[in-house]
């Protein structure tokens, strides 16, 4: 169970995760905000680390971020690709 909805927190990425995965799966912020809000699983992997586990007509993605709850945010940090 998450503690943030993702449609009234703030949503702040890496310059890496922006360069290297927004750009070659050409995603939006709108449409970052769509895949983590269908993921199909998110597990809690650290104090304020979350890993959500998103499936897509290319294939499987992993996205890791970190929830800063006082400040309602979601900052992304890294993802990583499977087939």
């Amino acid at each position: 169970m998450v503690n943030w909805n993702i449609d009234t927190c703030e949503i702040d990425v890496s310059k890496h995760f922006r360069n290297q995965y927004m750009k070659r799966w050409n995603w939006d912020m709108p449409d970052l905000r769509e895949a983590i809000r269908s993921a199909y699983k998110t597990d809690k992997v650290g104090k304020r680390k979350y890993e959500a586990h998103v499936r897509d007509k290319k294939g499987s993605k992993k996205i890791i971020f970190v929830h800063y709850q006082e400040f309602d945010t979601l900052f992304i940090i890294s993802a990583s690709e499977g087939r």
